[in-house]
């Protein structure tokens, strides 16, 4: 549930931000287990993001989500850019490229 809740967060900040349009969803993809989860999504203005959770140690005391994925979007000035990250017990480590207009 929590998964939805931030899909409909991060996609409510995208259409909020940009000027309004017609965009299309190209591709989405989900898939939810005991284990982990995995999902992707892309749209017909260059926005994309993919993500994949996966549950260490499950049976442990220690258990813990870690997530690994990547976003990518084109700015109000046209250039592209995409932030790979990973969250897990080291907190959320992003890497962003730089904005290159295509």
């Amino acid at each position: 549930m929590l998964k939805y809740v931030t899909i409909v967060c991060v996609l409510a900040a995208l259409c909020s931000a940009a000027p309004q349009q017609d965009v299309q969803i190209l591709r989405f993809d989900n898939d939810v287990n005991v284990d982990g989860y995995s999902f992707a999504y892309e749209t017909s203005d260059g926005t994309s993001r993919q993500e994949e959770g996966k549950l260490d140690n499950p049976q442990s005391e220690n258990a813990a989500l870690t997530v690994t994925g990547q976003y990518a979007f084109v700015a109000p000035d046209g250039k592209h850019y995409t932030v790979t990250f990973t969250a897990g017990p080291n907190g959320y480590q992003p890497k962003t490229s730089l904005g290159q207009k295509k």
